[in-house]
């Protein structure tokens, strides 16, 4: 063999080499993916499950308190029972963390029926609340008209405020709505509305839910529909 047919092979050789790490990286690579979709699908689900935990257990304790005021202890029961027992489940009551599963989840109750309901909000109600935030005055319009624009049916904008045109112009576009909030937190994608001004303590002043006390809603909702309506609360 000459020394040309050595350096070919050698090239050859080290062609071969560098495909195979390639392709072995890319296959190392794939796989880390793989497992860390499947770790988050897990952690994801497992969230899910335990917040739906506490929502089940708050709606428990509220139901148990009302048809039995007075707990009556049950023997042979573990350290956690005992510390949930002990629990104060009433609204605005300061609900500590409870174990479950691999995780904990943590309850706050509140009275939704003191709220603003976002859903009927007139434009003198909307500047009403933003009056309370250090904001110039335009911002407020926006924010105002913008919360019309997305509850209303149509595709045209009050003065300040913002449709589809506006909307899916953005980074990341999207459609307005064109109808109800179906959570507060649909709140954070209208124009001119920001995390500072939401979490900042707008949050705690609206509701989406219909102005009805709670017992008449649940009510409505058991001669109506035969079960508890689960869609209307947010995880």
């Amino acid at each position: 063999m000459t020394s040309d047919q050595k350096g070919i092979a050698l090239f050859l050789v080290l062609w071969v080499l560098t495909l195979l790490s390639v392709i072995v990286g890319e296959f190392c690579h794939t796989m880390r993916t793989e497992v860390n979709i499947t770790r988050n699908f897990k952690e994801e689900t497992e969230a899910y499950y335990i917040a739906l935990a506490g929502l089940n257990t708050a709606i428990t304790e509220l139901v148990r308190n009302v048809k039995m005021p007075q707990k009556t202890p049950l023997p042979e029961k573990g350290e956690e029972e005992e510390k949930q027992d002990k629990i104060e489940w009433r609204i605005n009551a300061d609900i500590p963390a409870i174990p479950f599963a691999q995780g904990y989840f943590k309850v706050k109750i509140e009275n939704e029926s003191g709220k603003i309901n976002i859903n009927k909000a007139d434009r003198r109600l909307l500047k009403m609340m933003l009056d309370r935030f250090d904001i110039e005055d335009e911002d407020k319009d926006i924010i105002a008209d913008s919360v019309l624009d997305w509850r209303d049916k149509d595709n045209l904008h009050l003065l300040n405020g913002a449709e589809d045109d506006y909307y899916l112009s953005l980074e990341t576009p999207y459609e307005c709505k064109d109808g109800d909030l179906d959570s507060i937190e649909e709140l954070l994608l209208v124009r001119g509305m920001t995390s500072e001004i939401f979490y900042g303590g707008l949050k705690e002043m609206i509701t989406v839910l219909q102005d009805e006390t709670p017992v008449r809603k649940i009510k409505k909702t058991v001669s109506r529909k035969k079960k508890f309506d689960f869609s209307r609360i947010n995880i």
